[in-house]
């Protein structure tokens, strides 16, 4: 996997995905609260402000929105996490959301025995009707370069255009030398109403051929890709990272273009405790990163987008795979201990986190 020199392009990386306002009740619950707090998030942006944020890496997001007070809200959050925003298309409102609307999620962080609930509401959003031919691909890889780009399975449920304007991403990106990265993301309630786990599968295997970086957590390839993990049920209890290991040699057997598999393993012992690790396969070798037992959680959401910067991160700074794999690891981490679907980690924080410091007080 071949990176390009970070002084011969504008961006270390572009995101390509939808960028929500996310309404989080706070300790309360969606469907009794009477105030929420406003973020934004999307698995494809928060990996690009993640490496802006906290690894001050020159990034943007290629996305689209109405053009009314919310999508300005969005674009307002946007604008406190420092990513680029020349490439965000705007298309005009309607005045009710009949046409054309941004997306809304709300989520439930749960606690103990109470699982975290998501409830999303972005049907008919701006991005969703993004087509081939609107977003000029050459320009943002070749004309102002691009050293990684990234994408998912978010992204591509979204609509029937969306995979396609993904593919066309990461054709250019391929043309262009950059690297690309997908993370299957795999989000039932996306999927449920376009085929499922079959129409998931069907279009993350037509992109995979396309792809230099693979990313997951435990569930994802199964239900996006179709490999068989064995000794996880159904509420993936059961994690072996023997099992996943074995698991990712055959993806890369299935898709020989693939450089690095990499996987998050979470096992939830409760909402507010889980087991966190991960694992990456890469030129042959397993790296995996230091497993940290009981993990205490604030907010879960986020904690895989994380991964995904610190990762990449990784491999951007030139680092041995043990290290980026271990990076992404400890940002999972720390993003798990902040409310909201962004980071709020230093870089600082994560070299203690990978150091193993205790986190005692500091003043």
């Amino acid at each position: 996997m071949k990176i390009k020199p970070r002084e011969s392009c504008r961006w270390d990386l572009v995101s390509l995905g939808e960028v929500m306002l996310r309404l989080d009740p706070g300790n309360c619950r969606v469907s009794t609260t009477r105030e929420f707090r406003a973020w934004e998030g999307g698995g494809e942006y928060n990996v690009a402000r993640g490496l802006r944020r906290c690894f001050g890496l020159n990034t943007a997001i290629v996305t689209v929105l109405a053009d009314n007070p919310v999508g300005r809200l969005v674009e307002d959050l946007m604008l406190q996490g420092g990513v680029d925003l020349s490439h965000v298309r705007w298309v005009e409102y309607d005045g009710v959301g009949r046409a054309v609307r941004n997306g809304l999620n709300f989520t439930d962080r749960g606690f103990g025995v109470r699982a975290a609930l998501g409830c999303s509401d972005r049907g008919h959003t701006a991005i969703s009707q993004l087509k081939p031919g609107q977003i000029d691909w050459e320009k943002i890889f070749v004309k102002e370069g691009t050293r990684w780009f990234h994408t998912g399975g978010i992204f591509c449920a979204l609509s029937e255009t969306t995979p396609q304007v993904a593919r066309e991403a990461m054709e250019a990106a391929k043309r262009a030398g950059t690297v690309v990265s997908y993370d299957l993301n795999y989000r039932g309630s996306l999927w449920k109403s376009i085929g499922g786990k079959s129409r998931a599968q069907e279009v993350n295997r037509s992109l995979a051929s396309f792809v230099d970086v693979m990313l997951g957590n435990e569930e994802d390839f199964t239900a996006a890709l179709g490999f068989k993990v064995e000794g996880v049920d159904e509420s993936h209890s059961q994690l072996d990272p023997a099992n996943f290991k074995r698991m990712m040699e055959k993806v890369i057997q299935q898709f020989p273009a693939l450089s690095i598999v990499a996987t998050t393993l979470r096992n939830a012992r409760t909402a507010t405790l889980n087991d966190w690790g991960a694992v990456a396969y890469c030129n042959g070798k397993f790296y995996e990163a230091t497993r940290r037992e009981n993990l205490e959680i604030l907010d879960r959401v986020g904690g895989g987008d994380s991964f995904a910067s610190g990762l990449i991160y990784g491999f951007l700074s030139a680092r041995e795979p043990q290290w980026a794999v271990e990076c992404g690891a400890a940002h999972g981490a720390l993003a798990m201990t902040t409310p909201g679907d962004t980071s709020m980690a230093t870089l600082q924080e994560v070299l203690q986190v990978m150091e193993g410091h205790a986190p005692r007080i500091a003043r």
